[in-house]
């Protein structure tokens, strides 16, 4: 076994029966792995070397029933320590321990301690009290173990009234959410509701704006009918009044041209001409025929006497 590394071929060969003894080997570190193939090794002696820490590993070693560790220089012992529940018996004797590891709690079948010349808190250092023999070093580790369960205790009691302190917190942050998404659900509610109440009055009024042009417009319609109806009768239609008084206007002038004419040939000096004596001729023709139809000297005679 080589100095500071605790490691070799000869490390069985120091083992005695379930006696393992490495004390005053100048080791800086603890062989971990090699005792670990050695679980017979249930005593075992680091005692008077140079240890200023174990390594978490060390807890493994879950076999151990005797421990001595004093005189080196040991500053703190590792977190989970108290996985060692089968130790019994435990020298920490002339180290620099301030404070044990709340798992320390853990060693159920611990029955001696001693923790005399370190630097512990003074707390510490009253429970413990002297291990001068037998029955102290039984006391201290009764004692030790009772303080340490008590802080194990009291920093469970902490550790739930965190937790359930956390608890409470998210549960206030999760109510508060919840009320934040109430009320912003509500507020979208509200503004949807105000604006479908905005719509509806913009069409209402838009309605009551078509329906009064539309009564407007009809109203309108109906007086600008009215007066037409009621001051002159229904006349025919424009254009057959038209076509009527032209067909007159043109029978007008033909009859007009027909007088003039005949005028002309029984009044002046063209009663000679061809053309007049025909006309003449025509004239006394038809007035002849004329008077010879009994109706219509009848009408003439009507005529004559009105």
């Amino acid at each position: 076994m080589s100095r500071g590394g605790g490691k070799g071929p000869s490390l069985k060969d120091k083992l005695d029966g379930n006696e393992l003894d490495l004390s005053l080997c100048d080791l800086n570190e603890v062989p971990v792995r090699e005792l670990a193939a050695l679980p017979k090794a249930t005593i075992l002696d680091l005692s008077c070397n140079n240890l200023i820490s174990l390594p978490s590993d060390f807890c493994s070693l879950m076999h151990l029933v005797k421990l001595d560790l004093s005189k080196n220089r040991l500053q703190q012992l590792p977190l989970d320590f108290g996985r060692l529940v089968n130790l019994q018996h435990l020298d920490l004797l002339n180290n620099r321990l301030v404070t044990l590891p709340v798992s320390f709690a853990q060693l159920k079948n611990l029955k001696w301690l001693d923790l005399k010349d370190n630097p512990l808190d003074p707390v510490l250092a009253k429970v413990a009290g002297d291990c001068l023999d037998e029955k102290q070093c039984k006391q201290a580790a009764v004692k030790v173990l009772q303080h340490m369960k008590a802080i194990q205790s009291e920093q469970d009691r902490q550790r739930q009234r965190k937790l359930q302190a956390e608890r409470e917190m998210e549960k206030k942050r999760e109510a508060e959410q919840r009320a934040k998404e109430a009320q912003e659900r509500e507020l979208r509610k509200r503004e949807k509701a105000e604006e479908k109440e905005r719509r509806r009055r913009e069409y209402d009024a838009q309605k009551a704006a078509k329906q009064e042009m539309e009564k407007k417009t009809k109203k309108e319609t109906v007086q600008a009918r009215k007066p037409a109806s009621s001051s002159r009768p229904p006349q025919p239609p424009r254009h057959k009044h038209s076509w009527s008084r032209s067909v007159l206007r043109v029978l007008l002038f033909m009859l007009l041209c027909v007088l003039c004419t005949l005028a002309a040939c029984k009044l002046t000096e063209l009663q000679r001409q061809p053309l007049c004596v025909s006309v003449n001729t025509l004239y006394e023709d038809v007035l002849a025929a004329l008077q010879n139809h009994k109706t219509l000297q009848n009408m003439l005679q009507q005529n004559s006497q009105q």
